[in-house]
Parts: structure tokens; sequence; C-alpha cells
């Protein structure tokens, strides 16, 4: 582990993994700790990854003012990280929710930015909406599963807006490509490693601007990669391509069968695709 300043002080930590050329790492979450992401499958074999602890997350401090967690404030953070690494450029990757930071930075900082991986993004930042209906087609994909009755009910559920806490719990398979003993285990992991008063601050009012965000991403002319997971419910593939026709140089992937977590699912898949993309 080591450690940077932000610019109000609040000490930052970052973790290193494997050599060549860095690839600064952004987790979602939001506001979790990086430590959910590993080596995202064996993509160290490939590029450094720097994987950030967003403050109040992991080994990173926690801030003495509670608003810097909304999204828009925590660009900085990301900036003094840039700055303390020596980078003039970066490529940066994000996942799901980290690619709302990833956005607001590439719009206040779109110089700053080589390559840009987005996985599983989430897209708040960019207003696209997500029907219920799409979610449930897409999760009917997975009507074989032995789990699927009491996970898709929980579902349509949370699609009609009348979802209790027990319902966010068990739609927890459709977000892996296996509900299997190691996403069991990755999904048991979320609470200790989520800073839930963090997250309630993330997305608050004022931090996205969504057409500004647009506008920025259409004027990004580096190239950008859209990795989605077949089965993904935030977001389905549908809206992953239509997320990739903001960029003027993007391409969308879906790998197969993966849900929120793609490198879980298939890590030679993925890495295959990610490290390609990054030569």
């Amino acid at each position: 582990m080591s450690t940077f300043s932000a610019p109000d002080g609040t000490e930052l930590a970052y973790h290193v993994f494997g050599d060549g050329p860095p690839l600064i790492c952004i987790p979602g979450g939001p506001m979790r700790a990086s430590e959910y992401l590993g080596d995202l499958g064996g993509l160290s074999t490939h590029r450094q990854l720097i994987m950030l602890d967003v403050r109040g997350t992991g080994e990173s401090a926690t801030p003495q003012d509670v608003a810097s967690y909304r999204c828009d404030r925590l660009v900085d953070d990301v900036e003094a990280l840039r700055e303390h690494l020596g980078l003039d450029r970066m490529d940066l990757l994000a996942h799901s929710a980290g690619a709302n930071l990833a956005a607001l930075y590439v719009g206040r900082h779109p110089e700053r930015v080589g390559r840009l991986v987005l996985v599983t993004p989430s897209v708040m930042a960019v207003g696209i909406a997500i029907p219920g209906e799409l979610r449930l087609e897409t999760a009917r994909l997975r009507r074989d599963e032995p789990w699927f009755p009491a996970a898709y009910a929980a579902l349509e559920a949370v699609a009609a807006d009348r979802a209790t806490a027990e319902s966010f719990q068990a739609i927890a398979p459709f977000f892996y490509g296996r509900w299997d003993d190691t996403a069991q285990a990755h999904h048991a992991a979320q609470e200790a490693q989520r800073n839930d008063e963090a997250a309630a601050v993330f997305g608050g009012e004022g931090a996205f601007d969504p057409e500004a965000t647009r506008a920025a991403f259409a004027r990004f002319a580096s190239p950008v990669l859209l990795l989605g997971g077949e089965g993904d419910l935030n977001p389905p593939p549908r809206t992953l391509a239509e997320f990739a026709g903001i960029f003027p140089n993007a391409q969308a992937v879906v790998q197969p069968g993966a849900g929120h977590f793609p490198w879980l699912h298939d890590a030679d898949r993925f890495v295959t695709a990610t490290a390609a993309f990054l030569r």
C-alpha cells in the first residue's frame, strides 16, 4: 500500500499489482474499497494496476467534510493521484459506479486521459434511463437457474418500486455469471468493504450534469472500451451500446455469460479483451 494527500489533506491509499505501463483503476460500489477488484482476473500480467481506495474506503482516511464524498468532489482526488504518480497522461479503468467518477474526470481533464475502459458502467452521469422491463428481460436469460424463481420475484418488486431490503439481497445472483461459492463469498464481502454513509452522498443533488457530461464525451477523441456482461442488469447490453454511442471513438464489448463482475466469470476472456484494447 502507498499513500498520497488529497487537496484537502485527506490521506488516500492505493495498491499496486503487477508491472508494465500503469493503469489507474477506480472501484465502484459506490464507495467500495478496491479490494473487491482483486487484480482484475490477472490483468496485472499485462499492466501495472494502480487501485485507488476512494476516500473513506479501504486503507484511505475518512475526510473531515462528509460532503466531499459527492462524486464531483472526488475528481480532485483522482487528479491528485495522477500528479502524485508523475503521469502527464494516464490510461484509466473504472468499474460500475466508478464510471461516474471517471466520466466527471474526463469532463474536467480530457487531456490527461489516454485510453478509457469502462467495465459494466453505471449510467448515472450520462442520464441514461434503464427501463424495468429491460432489466427483467435480461434477467430472464437465467430462467433455468435453480435460484431464478425467488430472485426474479424480488427483481419484479424492485422494478415496480416496491422492494424491501430483502429484495435487494435476493437479486444478488443476477450480478454474477455463476452463483457459486466464489460469487457468494465476493458478494458477502461487500458489506464490510462499502462505506454506506459515503455512498448516500456520492450521487447527491448537484453531483451530475448529464447534458454537460454527454457534450464532453462527444468531444473526447481518445479510444474508449465499454465492456459489459451478457446477463448484467446494470447496464444491460442494449444500454451499454447506447452509452458507447455517445463517444466518437468507442467500442462496446459484451462478454458472454458474464454478469456485473466479468473478470470473475471468465478471467481469460476478460483479460484478453481488455489487454488487447490497452496495447
